[in-house]
Parts: C-alpha cells; sequence; structure tokens
C-alpha cells in the first residue's frame, strides 16, 4: 500500500463518532485527520492529535484532505457534499445521500465533472441478517421466493421538550429517511428496480411533529416484497420473514455490531460481528425447523471497497446507479402516500 487518504469528518454524533471512527482508527490505509463539529470537547476528549474545526468550509479548503465523510442533519448533507467535492474532495454521505432523486442526480454529475467518488454509506448490506439472507437465497434453501418483509421497529415515545434534530418538522426528518433508506437499499439490492411503489407514511406517535410509521410496497412479477418501521412497537417483532416454494426464514433481533460500537469497541477483535445463537434465524422446510448460523457481520469491506474505488479506480461498492434508484423511490413512495396511488417506476 503507497497511499494513505487523509479523512475529514463533518459531524461529530452517532455516525460520525460511533459508526465512522472505530474503522477508520483500525485501517491502515486511512487516517483520521480533522473533524469539523459544533463539539470541540468531545472531539478532544477521543483523539487530541485529530485537529477541529469549527465549520465544514476550513475542512473542505483544506489541500491536504483527501476525503470526506458528511454526517450532518439530512437537510445539510446536498450542500456539504457540493462544497467538498467542488473542492476536489471524494465524499461518503450519510444516508439519506439527497432529498431528492433530483439532488441525487446533481452531487452523482459534479462527481464525475471533478474526477471523484461520490458515494452513499449503506453499511446495512454488511449486516449478519442481511448477509444470512443473501446465502439463503443463493443457495436455494426457501426454493423460488415468493415473498420479502422487512421491518425495523422501535419503542420511541416523543421526549418531553426533545431538541433533536430528528423530531424536529422540517424537509428529510421522520423515519422514512432514517431508516427508510437502509431498508430499502437491502431489498433494491436483493431484487434489483421495481415496476411499482405503493406507500402509507404518516404520524402515529402522541405529540409526534415527524412521520414515524412507513409501510412500502414494491412491485414485483414474481414476488410480494415490503418493508415496514413503526415507532410504537413496545414488542419487537421478526425483522425479516421470507417465504419461498420450499421453506420460509423467520429471524428477529439487531446486528451486534452498532452495540458494540457504542461502548467503544474496535472491529478488529477476533469475534467482531458474531452473532450469539439467540439472534440466529430459524429456516423453516421439510416439515422441520433449523436454527440457520448467522453470517458474520463486518463493515470493513465497505472501507476497503472504498480506498480501491479512490486509489485504484475500483468500482464503488454502492454505485451511482444504486444511490439514483434508491433516491427514486424514496421520492416515489412520498408521492404515494400523498395522493394514495400506486405509483410506476
Amino acid at each position: 500500500m503507497s497511499k494513505v487518504l487523509n479523512v475529514g469528518l463533518v459531524g461529530f454524533g452517532l455516525s460520525g463518532r460511533y459508526f465512522h471512527t472505530p474503522f477508520l482508527s483500525v485501517n491502515p490505509k486511512f487516517r483520521l485527520k480533522k473533524i469539523a463539529s459544533s463539539r470541540p470537547d468531545a472531539v478532544r476528549a477521543f483523539d487530541p492529535s485529530i485537529e477541529w474545526v469549527a465549520t465544514p468550509a476550513e475542512l473542505f479548503e483544506d489541500p491536504t484532505i483527501d476525503l470526506v465523510f458528511i454526517c450532518s442533519p439530512n437537510e445539510t448533507h446536498v450542500d456539504y457534499a457540493r462544497q467538498a467535492l467542488e473542492q476536489g474532495k471524494h465524499v461518503v454521505v450519510e444516508k439519506p445521500f439527497a432529498l431528492s432523486e433530483t439532488g441525487a442526480v446533481e452531487l452523482l454529475e459534479l462527481a464525475q465533472k471533478q474526477g471523484c467518488i461520490a458515494t452513499a454509506y449503506q453499511n446495512r448490506r454488511w449486516d449478519s441478517d442481511f448477509l444470512t439472507i443473501k446465502r439463503l437465497l443463493a443457495d436455494g434453501s426457501l426454493g423460488t421466493l415468493v415473498e420479502y418483509e422487512g421491518r425495523y421497529d422501535r419503542y420511541a415515545p416523543v421526549p418531553p421538550d426533545s431538541q433533536s434534530w430528528k423530531e424536529l418538522p422540517g424537509i428529510g426528518r421522520g423515519n422514512l429517511y432514517n431508516l427508510g433508506p437502509h431498508m430499502l437499499d437491502q431489498a433494491l439490492n436483493l431484487f434489483g428496480r421495481p415496476d411499482t411503489v405503493e406507500a402509507t407514511i404518516r404520524i402515529i406517535r402522541p405529540n409526534s411533529r415527524v412521520t414515524d410509521y412507513f409501510d412500502i410496497k414494491l412491485g414485483y412479477a414474481d414476488k410480494v416484497v415490503r418493508v415496514e418501521s413503526n415507532y410504537m412497537v413496545y414488542h419487537n417483532q421478526p425483522r425479516y420473514r421470507l417465504n419461498g416454494t420450499e421453506g420460509s426464514f423467520i429471524k428477529g433481533g439487531l446486528d451486534v455490531q452498532e452495540e458494540r460500537q457504542r461502548l467503544n469497541q474496535l472491529p478488529n477483535l477476533p469475534d467482531w460481528g458474531v452473532e450469539p445463537p439467540d439472534r440466529w434465524g430459524t429456516l423453516y422446510r421439510d416439515g422441520q425447523s433449523i436454527l440457520i448460523e448467522s453470517e458474520r457481520g463486518n463493515y470493513t469491506p465497505f472501507y476497503d471497497n472504498l480506498y480501491d474505488a479512490i486509489v485504484n479506480g475500483a468500482e464503488p461498492a454502492i454505485t451511482p446507479t444504486d444511490i439514483q434508484q434508491l433516491a427514486r423511490v424514496i421520492d416515489l413512495a412520498m408521492e404515494s402516500s400523498q395522493t394514495l396511488r400506486t405509483i410506476s417506476f
């Protein structure tokens, strides 16, 4: 390896602090050099060798920075990514990449013009459960798939006097833009472009000012695909239900990586991403129920691929087509919910 990429983070909340820094800190291909954040004390407490700056512009103007991660509130993503690209930086944008297909296309075209990589952080492609589902579909354990349901529920009442930006009304707020990009990206990664989109998006929590429920059906000729999220579920239902001509697979629980990242554990541990048996899913076929050991989750391949895309010209794991297609699905889901119609892709 001949080149180490100097990295800057915009934002040092959950995404910047707990999702990216553990993987960047143990990967010798990257050097986390500078963080733009409103929390200088948190940056210095994390690592005093990393330079803190007050504004993203200061970071973008640094000629030594090669790559910028945009980890700021949703409505700032396009503007900050545009500024970084205009300064010749490669960018990774937290989900949602943009708040519309138009915004996504603008950034992707600018990146191409600048000769830069612009990609989205879709780490959930490397969750244990999703990798296990991909394995079962590939090896034919379910026969021909006829139904896929993915859901991500929480019990998250609105905190009194909450000032979290995620609970304040505005464009790009609500769980469609929080959990939806991951869930829809997984479905699109498995099944490709849908024929139609049908959605219900609404507020169901008392005192909520942002949408907190969605039910989205992606139309395909040969299967039923549905993703759902509800912030008023006290006892979680299975995350995934898959039905095929020869079997069914049901799995609950969450990937273990996020909870370990929140505990400041590093992904170079020997048991990183290994799910305990009580989180494994069950395959039902031939009159039997079979506990299926989960694939090991690991977000490291995202960063390795990112490096190869920037340095060696490899195709990004999350391609421009992936990004634009997901943005279009979200746009159509909003249109469908507002008009009470099924929308053609």
